[in-house]
């Protein structure tokens, strides 16, 4: 329990040091239609020294027994509060307990600047030096990592730290999207940029959601650490658990970061086709699968409809993959909701994770190959450079002169994605390997299903780039597509494999033109790399 000077007991004096009392009543009083009480104005100043109704009633009315205050402050004083800070911002603010009162007039300004004024000698201190001892007190949020990784020694990426730190702040983003493919780095930037926004919010609260919880899993963990002085009961329902998350989000600034959004989408691509149809509008349609949800899953929908269409004063960065059709929809340059698809590591923060798997002394043309392979991907940096102490002695030529790019755990990962494509997309890859160089979405609707009618294949051809897109699978440059290298090496090797699987009964399977043109070209890569060399 708080203790009290005889000053304090009289009417909690010490809050006019802190705060812009005169200020605060005049305000709070336009909302009531008329002055505070003294009762109310001494209440007030309670809460304002941080005391519980408890406290203010023993200090008060020398009685533990709070239901008094409690009963002035429901029914006066939080609706007060509440009203005033609601028109101050826009949109709804709630009290919810008696310790959310000083952070919310906080954020609204009506605190004063707190300083802090270290003992000195004032005989042999100068006033300059007694300045320099005033340090001004910050709240300190709430955080919890979760199972956030250790990324002290993070490198590089100041440009789009900065570029996202705008959004949130400034723009008041409620909603950002970290898009990218697989090992890109989107966890490790997750964790960075919420660690250099730690001061500008109440509450930050970073979770996985690699082992695929359900929404009502997530909602309750988060209900529970941004509410820690719950005073209601979590709700039954999805739906009522999604409203009391909204109502955190508005009551107070909180980042809440999911990392692994594209765990609980589909995993796998199913789609049927029926061998007696002809090739009518829905037999060629069943070959694209769309990004969705795991069964079970889709609620996760709402929570992204909610997040981006509710006004709050908070925001939620999800790291994926792959982009959902509703943030799709929602993004914008200049709304809320936006995407940024993070690239590979430049060369110095490439070159760096290669010296700190051991590559200490790296040949400038071999490294440069290497790192041009694998486009600054700092996952398959570091499975290569294993390799290349393990089984070349770290010797990066001996390692390229082998001709294997794609191998073990890095081939797994691509792999999965891959598993995720449709006919349609795969086709485009293959026709993307194939050519290298950057294609327009008209020179791939000319190639790629023949014997189609123009108008459907230009219908097939620009919905399977736009998914590829937002798969993090292909590459724009003003209006043309490509691949990154090693994601060229691995489709080119998928080509071969299917070539070899199929049979000459099956030519007139759709992807036979593609397979056996690559059968003939495959010896592109052999040139690339002598060339290279």
């Amino acid at each position: 329990m708080t203790t009290f000077n005889s000053n304090q007991i009289e009417e909690f004096l010490e809050a006019t040091n802190n705060w812009e009392l005169e200020k605060l009543y005049i305000d709070l009083a336009s909302n009531k239609g008329k002055a505070l009480t003294p009762v109310e104005k001494k209440f007030l100043r309670g809460l304002l020294c941080g005391c519980s109704p408890a406290e203010i009633a023993s200090v008060v009315y020398q009685s533990r027994s709070s239901s008094t205050v409690r009963v002035y402050l429901s029914n006066g004083l939080y609706k007060y509060i509440e009203e005033m800070l609601s028109t101050q911002a826009g949109y709804s603010i709630k009290v919810k307990n008696w310790s959310r009162v000083t952070y919310l007039l906080e954020k609204a300004g009506y605190k004063k600047d707190r300083l802090l004024l270290q003992p000195v000698d004032s005989n042999k201190k100068s006033q300059k030096e007694l300045e320099t001892n005033l340090v001004k007190i910050k709240s300190t949020p709430l955080i919890n990592w979760g199972a956030a990784i250790d990324v002290s020694n993070f490198q590089g990426r100041t440009t789009e730290l900065t570029k996202i730190k705008q959004w949130i702040l400034q723009d008041h983003c409620r909603l950002v999207l970290i898009l990218g493919m697989a090992g890109i780095g989107k966890t490790a930037f997750s964790v960075k940029l919420a660690q250099e926004m730690q001061q500008d919010f109440e509450y930050i609260i970073w979770r996985s959601l690699r082992l695929a919880p359900t929404l009502e899993q997530i909602l309750d963990e988060l209900i529970t650490a941004l509410s820690p002085n719950l005073e209601y009961k979590i709700a039954d329902t999805v739906e009522h658990k999604l409203s009391q998350l909204i109502d955190c989000l508005r009551s107070a600034r909180c980042l809440i970061v999911l990392d692994n959004f594209d765990s609980v989408l589909a995993s796998q691509n199913k789609y049927t086709q029926n061998s007696n149809s002809s090739q009518d509008d829905s037999a060629i349609t069943s070959l694209l699968s769309p990004i969705k949800y795991h069964p079970g899953h889709e609620i996760y929908q709402e929570l992204i409809r909610r997040i981006g269409e509710s006004q709050h004063q908070s925001c939620f960065v999800l790291t994926s993959r792959e982009k959902t059709p509703e943030i799709a929809v929602l993004e914008g340059e200049k709304l809320p909701i936006r995407c940024w698809k993070i690239m590979g590591l430049g060369k110095k923060e490439s070159l760096s994770i290669l010296q700190g798997k051991g590559l200490s002394e790296l040949p400038e043309k071999e490294s440069q190959i290497l790192l041009d392979w694998y486009g600054g991907n700092p996952l398959f940096l570091q499975l290569v450079a294993t390799a290349t102490q393990e089984l070349f002695g770290g010797n990066i030529a001996e390692f390229l002169n082998q001709g294997t790019f794609v191998f073990g755990d890095m081939r797994l990962i691509l792999d999965q994605q891959f598993n995720r494509l449709s006919p349609i997309e795969k086709n485009v890859l293959y026709w993307l390997a194939i050519n290298q160089d950057f294609i327009s979405v008209s020179q791939l609707q000319e190639n790629i299903i023949p014997g189609l009618s123009p108008r459907l294949s230009q219908r097939l051809i620009l919905e399977a780039v736009d998914l590829l897109q937002k798969r993090s699978l292909i590459e724009q440059q003003a209006g043309k597509f490509a691949q990154t290298p090693i994601l060229i090496e691995y489709t080119i090797e998928r080509i071969m494999e299917e070539n070899f699987k199929l049979s000459a009964e099956q030519e007139d399977c759709l992807l036979m033109q593609t397979m056996l043109t690559a059968r003939r070209q495959n010896h592109t890569r052999e040139s690339r790399l002598k060339t290279e060399f």
